[in-house]
């Protein structure tokens, strides 16, 4: 990750990224209606706002980004200006996930998280729904 921007230039960047409707989204409900599911999107009454829910399966997906959510693969690393406060965001993103995680699992709801990097292989996340799902 090249790391030449100042401070408010990236403030500028990352205040444009979208929280919803994202591209892995979009991709991730094709699949699922390809292979045949129906879903609801962004349910505001459960815990974390799950991107997909599937209310016949009570399984909730949500569709994270590898850098937002640290998920570890090469696609997650930290930028190296400012680092610090990198490193406390996406701590608290991983820690709030985690809680809304337990809080669903605790309403009955099970989870599933589609990482952004296993979007490169269809068959393998279309296997890994399946599996899930039924």
């Amino acid at each position: 990750m090249v790391d030449k921007l100042t401070k408010e230039k990236r403030s500028w960047n990352m205040s444009r990224i979208k929280g919803k409707d994202t591209k892995p989204e979009k991709a991730v409900r094709s699949l699922l209606h390809y292979l045949g599911y129906r879903f609801r999107l962004q349910r505001k009454d459960l815990p974390g706002k799950p991107d997909i829910v599937l209310p016949k399966y009570r399984t909730v997906v949500f569709v994270h980004g590898c850098f937002w959510h640290s998920h570890g693969c090469k696609d997650s690393g930290i930028p190296k200006t400012n680092s610090e406060f990198w490193h406390e965001k996406l701590a608290k993103n991983k820690l709030r996930d985690g809680k809304n995680s337990l809080k669903l699992r605790e309403l009955g709801w099970s989870v599933l998280v589609v990482w952004e990097c296993e979007l490169k292989d269809s068959k393998l996340l279309s296997i890994k729904l399946i599996n899930s799902l039924d």
